[in-house]
């Protein structure tokens, strides 16, 4: 893959557009999710230091399927139940793995309410 520092423009947008067109049609029978192509910085360096950006790509899973569609997407990916990150805030969470595909950051979101507990059931 080639990076670029040049975000501004629709063509530094042309791999992740491959990429999203690649993954939809390897995977087309798997549930449907919101795509977000955004910038993103990589491990890179350019020859003067600096982070690199590229574009990247999220599919996010809500409602009441977030988790069973998030799930199949991880399989599907072969992504491993150890890189998954659970981030929490008040009664909302999410589920989050990143990985490259074919030469495109790709980070997998699922979006759920967390249970209220025993003790806020019987308020």
């Amino acid at each position: 893959m080639t990076t670029t520092t040049d975000t501004t423009t629709a063509g530094a947008q042309i791999n992740a557009a491959g990429a999203l067109l690649a993954l939809f049609t390897a995977h087309r029978d798997l549930p449907a999710p919101r795509i977000i192509s955004e910038r993103v910085v990589t491990d890179e360096r350019d020859a003067s230091g600096t982070l690199v950006l590229t574009w990247g790509l999220t599919l996010g899973f809500h409602r009441d399927a977030a988790l069973a569609d998030f799930e199949q997407w991880r399989q599907a990916l072969d992504l491993d139940t150890a890189d998954v990150d659970l981030s929490t805030t008040g009664a909302f969470a999410w589920l989050s793995v990143t990985t490259t595909y074919v030469g495109t950051p790709l980070t997998l979101v699922g979006y759920f309410d967390l249970p209220k507990s025993a003790t806020d059931a019987e308020r």
